[in-house]
């Protein structure tokens, strides 16, 4: 199977103040980073080459992976394309994928390289139907979805398209010899325009699976809570679903006054007499929920104490030193297919 390159230089600045103390892709999700999801797919497809591009906060990043991967060193950033060509060499010659680390999908990476040997061209994107496309960059194609153009978050009343680029692309080697002669080079205003403007052929895939960048707090929630639903499908949750309780080893929820699903609960997770959880509901790992607290709709960062008799709403609520409340990658790694 082809190499691979994970995104992970981002500052992650939308994600304050979770990023004040940690990359953007090594916010967790569930019982691992965001960033830990997306390396478990690609081994999950038989994809064990992965190289990431670090920046900010590199050895969390470095510490947390170990040597599962390989990275390479931005002390300036280089941006969303200078990164991978700085990475150049772990492709060698041949085709290469690039997901982003904070992308949560559960994307058929087969189907998607079987897409790009068919179309022959130099790349091929992953897009997706959208019905807000001001939120989005759009993607025009011709009928046999060859790209023909794009549109900045163009308002729906002026959109030419509504399949949203997802930042997950197959690039062939010769896309380097699109690349403008400048350190900082970006996909969407310096390489896709320089391949429309030499006619050469690339294209689309569009994805019937889940896709979220959690590039922001309110996405970050939305992906958190289509884990537990089942809406998308992780390795590391097989048990999930609209009702689902799963309850971590060391944990219970014996003394729980009230619990409806769908709620996660980590290991070690401390509940109080009289406690209420509604669903969608996280409780990371080393939690400790005090006696007649009630939590709705919410994520509990590892490592966090609700006071007793707090009500928590809508929140994304923890406490410094997530890093360290962690579970270590020796304990989620799932295995290569």
């Amino acid at each position: 199977m082809l190499p691979a390159m994970v995104l992970a230089a981002g500052l992650g600045t939308r994600l304050r103040p979770l990023t004040f103390e940690l990359p953007k892709p090594m916010v967790p999700l569930l019982d691992r980073p965001a960033m830990a999801h997306t390396v478990d797919l690609l081994h999950h497809h038989g994809i064990d080459r992965i190289v990431a591009n670090l920046h900010y906060f590199p050895d969390t990043i470095r510490d947390y992976f170990g040597d599962e991967l390989t990275y390479v060193q931005e002390a300036e950033l280089l941006g969303t394309a200078g990164g991978v060509r700085n990475a150049k060499d772990f492709f060698g010659d041949e085709p290469f994928l690039v997901l982003s680390g904070d992308a949560l999908t559960d994307l058929d990476v087969s189907k998607l390289v079987e897409r790009h040997e068919a179309a022959g061209g130099v790349a091929t994107l992953c897009v997706k139907r959208v019905t807000e496309t001001s939120e989005y960059g759009v993607v025009l194609t011709d009928e046999d979805g060859r790209i023909t153009g794009f549109q900045e978050k163009p308002d729906p009343a002026e959109a030419l398209s509504d399949l949203a680029n997802c930042g997950m692309y197959i690039f062939s080697p010769e896309i380097f010899d699109y690349f403008p002669d400048t350190p900082f080079v970006d996909w969407a205003n310096d390489v896709f325009p320089a391949l429309l403007a030499a006619d050469v052929p690339f294209h689309v895939y569009e994805m019937d699976e889940y896709w979220n960048d959690v590039g922001a707090l309110d996405e970050l929630r939305n992906g958190t809570f289509d884990a537990l639903s089942g809406a998308l499908r992780l390795e590391a949750l097989p048990d999930a679903g609209p009702d689902a309780i799963m309850v971590g080893t060391g944990s219970s929820l014996d003394a729980a006054a009230l619990v409806e699903g769908p709620v996660w609960v980590g290991r070690d997770v401390e509940i109080g007499a009289g406690v209420r959880l509604q669903g969608p509901l996280v409780l990371g790992d080393g939690v400790v929920v005090g006696e007649g607290a009630a939590i709705k709709r919410s994520i509990v960062l590892p490592g966090t104490t609700i006071q007793a008799n707090t009500i928590l709403i809508e929140a994304i609520t923890g406490s410094t030193g997530i890093v360290a409340s962690l579970r270590p990658r020796t304990d989620t790694r799932l295995s290569a297919s």
